[in-house]
């Protein structure tokens, strides 16, 4: 008798725990985030490298294996020749929480100018690759840097603004540097970092490194130098920056990025509607419904 309520016991906790794993499993489905890389290959994604046509993934720079993209210059040939690369995801976005884990492997390519040693990011309020020109070297758009140390005990966080053709506001003005560092630690070697950005369109901008807010600023804007090659037509100097594209980066140094996921934050802010979420921090009446 003891033997069957115990076998009955363990029966009913294994179904609780299963019902508790599908209510988990459909809160996290339904949470807002999507996935943005499909684990198999580059599909959703356009790449574009200095020098050539947009979506010519000169020497299978990136590329997907164990579920990560990877950048690699193996079969690259001669000098790195700035050939700078940025992988797109084809869809634009305003307001978002943007999420990843990258890591630094291997050497970096010969030739790459020194400063991109253990150097890569993502850019985004990008502009549409297909607007760049085969002669352009970064895209007009802001940039969340990722460094690791070179040095034992030199400092060298991550996390930081760089602005390709853009300008940010900090500390209440237009700050005049291409880069603004962050307050994050240094990370060595090749551990996985989590980064990610909360943007509200042409307002306030987070970078967050391993849950650590370690730098904001606001008004991301068309200016600045750095960019060449473009469009003129492109660069409308002070136009804000409301949305636009979001890029993984490549610029000679050998890079894993995983578990790419964003979360829209745009949307109904009513507790009333039937399509209210608590993520949503932009408030977007017309997209509400009540019945």
């Amino acid at each position: 008798m003891k033997t069957t309520l115990r076998k009955q016991h363990t029966m009913m906790s294994t179904l609780f725990f299963v019902i508790g794993c599908g209510i988990a499993s459909s809160q996290e489905l339904n949470d807002g985030w999507e996935t943005m890389f499909n684990g198999n290959d580059l599909k959703g994604w356009t790449t574009k490298v200095h020098h050539y046509e947009v979506g010519d993934n000169y020497a299978d720079t990136f590329r997907v294996e164990d579920e990560i993209i990877k950048v690699r210059y193996d079969k690259y040939e001669g000098d790195f020749n700035n050939r700078y690369s940025h992988l797109y995801y084809n869809r634009p976005f305003s307001d978002f929480h943007l999420t990843m884990q990258y890591r630094f492997v291997g050497e970096q390519y010969k030739g790459a100018p020194d400063y991109t040693i253990l150097n890569s990011g993502v850019m985004f309020h990008s502009q549409d690759p297909r607007t760049m020109l085969k002669e352009q070297d970064w895209p007009i758009s802001v940039e969340m840097q990722f460094l690791a140390g070179v040095e034992e005990g030199v400092e060298r966080p991550t996390g930081n603004m760089c602005s390709p053709g853009t300008d940010v506001v900090f500390e209440g003005r237009i700050d005049p540097r291409h880069c603004i560092n962050s307050t994050s630690d240094t990370f060595y070697g090749d551990q996985w970092v989590t980064a990610e950005l909360v943007v509200y369109h042409d307002s306030l901008v987070k970078h967050i490194v391993n849950g650590k807010t370690v730098l904001e600023y606001t008004k991301p804007q068309i200016g600045g130098g750095v960019a060449t090659g473009y469009d003129p037509k492109m660069k409308q100097d002070g136009k804000l920056l409301k949305e636009g594209f979001i890029a993984l980066q490549s610029e000679g140094q050998p890079i894993d990025f995983k578990n790419i996921k964003i979360r829209n934050l745009k949307g109904c802010t009513d507790p009333k509607a039937l399509n209210y979420k608590e993520y949503y921090k932009i408030s977007d009446k017309g997209a509400c419904t009540y019945e």
